[in-house]
């Protein structure tokens, strides 16, 4: 595919975050592949036609509608870099439309749901160890009590806690920093992991010597081994973004602005925090249909 020069493009994604990077990448390449066997090899014979038809061909395909939206982003990315580069005259894909990406509202805890998830103590392994229980504490406290994503939470460091100033140090998608709120439980969680759990865990040649979570390997917690700490621990199926949609709504329900909520879930769009108004608003209609008698 030397005629698409996709590893050139890859390497122009400054920025991206490294799902982000390897999404594209793979969009890319099903589109690349796809138009060579009608006999296009580069991308200044693309038109819009050919896209239409690309996207008539996913929706045959069954694609999800999300997906078909990722896929005509990186095909936007792509070739308005392929204009800028000089490699086509016009982007094709620049007026694409992507079909909407679906109403499903995420998965929303109670408040006391999510405080035994925290709290409750049988979701603990009898076998688990003081070490083991700290640090799934601190982690699912963070989760729920700072909003962080997995991927945020698995690439903490040590240095990056601020227990006495109750904040935390982030690098959230695009390489952007932000600084978030530690509540008083993740506070304690914390400190009962550092001083008492991690260094029993840490191996020092395993490659966790900053990380501020290790698994039991010693290495840094992969996002992996975060969905396993909260499958462990829920009595049903859940997954750890759960707890940051839990975070941002409750928040909202309890009166918090929502540019403030946006800062802290690190959104570099308002209108990707509007969706946890529109929770906010569902779970009120439910509470006023279960509670009151003219509902």
């Amino acid at each position: 595919m030397t005629g698409w020069e996709l590893d050139e493009f890859s390497r122009s994604l400054t920025g991206v975050a490294p799902t982000t990077l390897v999404a594209y990448r793979s969009d890319l390449d099903a589109f690349t592949a796809w138009a060579e066997r009608l006999g296009i090899q580069d991308p200044a014979a693309v038109d819009r036609i050919l896209l239409r038809r690309y996207l008539a061909h996913l929706t045959t395909r069954r694609y999800a509608r999300r997906s078909v939206a990722r896929k005509i982003a990186a095909l936007r990315r792509y070739f308005a870099w392929c204009r800028r580069t000089g490699r086509c005259t016009v982007s094709p894909a620049e007026r694409l439309s992507a079909p909407g990406g679906g109403a499903r509202l995420p998965r929303v805890l109670t408040a006391a749901e999510a405080t035994a998830l925290i709290e409750d103590s049988s979701g603990r392994t009898a076998g688990d160890s003081d070490a083991i229980r700290w640090r799934d504490d601190a982690v699912l406290e963070l989760l729920y009590g700072s909003g962080l994503r997995v991927s945020e939470l698995c690439g903490l460091d040590i240095a990056a806690v601020g227990l006495d100033r109750s904040v935390v140090t982030v690098w959230g998608k695009g390489a952007k920093q932000r600084q978030v709120p530690i509540s008083r439980p993740a506070v304690a969680a914390l400190r009962a992991w550092l001083e008492g759990g991690r260094a029993e865990m840490l191996v020092d040649s395993a490659g966790g010597v900053d990380a501020l979570f290790v698994n039991r390997r010693g290495h840094r917690l992969s996002t992996r081994d975060a969905r396993r700490i909260v499958d462990h621990r829920s009595p049903t199926p859940l997954h750890p973004h759960a707890l940051r949609h839990s975070f941002a709504t409750h928040l909202l329900d309890n009166g918090a602005d929502l540019r403030v909520v946006q800062e802290l879930l690190g959104h570099a769009s308002l209108q990707t925090t509007q969706i946890y108004t529109h929770v906010s608003k569902e779970r009120l209609l439910q509470a006023h249909e279960r509670s009151h008698p003219r509902a």
